[in-house]
């Protein structure tokens, strides 16, 4: 492996692709949460005289259905990012360096983004779900 430069130090490297390791691993993890938001959505457990109960499920899986697609997105620009990081090896100057942490920058607002959009989707399908669940009498 080369060294890194005198403006891209290793410490900075690391501290990238460490944002990049967890950014995969949250992804992984958000898309079984999917996995079961959307099985639940699915389900039969909610009650059916639930008003708007149809129209409110078909909401949930219709921004379910955003948020898979900004994953895929996201996934790629990550995949892409990740690539280009042995580009900044090779930097001899600061502008060089720039680009490549602009990059990194535009990256992460982009996945915070879609993790807040994605946690109060998740946050909604709960509290909705809780109060629509069926009651099991035994």
């Amino acid at each position: 492996m080369m060294a890194a430069t005198d403006n891209t130090s290793d410490k900075e490297l690391k501290e990238i692709h460490f944002d990049i390791l967890k950014w995969k691993s949250s992804l992984r993890f958000i898309e079984g949460e999917i996995l079961f938001i959307n099985q639940l959505l699915n389900s039969y457990v909610f009650e059916p005289t639930t008003p708007n109960l149809f129209e409110r499920l078909q909401e949930f899986k219709e921004q379910i259905e955003v948020l898979e697609k900004e994953i895929q997105n996201i996934n790629q620009g990550i995949r892409t990012h990740e690539s280009e990081l042995g580009g900044m090896l090779e930097c001899d100057t600061i502008s060089c360096d720039n680009f490549y942490y602009k990059n990194h920058i535009l990256v992460r607002c982009t996945f915070d983004d879609f993790y807040k959009n994605f946690s109060r989707l998740k946050s909604e399908v709960f509290l909705y779900a809780g109060g629509v669940l069926k009651k099991n009498k035994k």
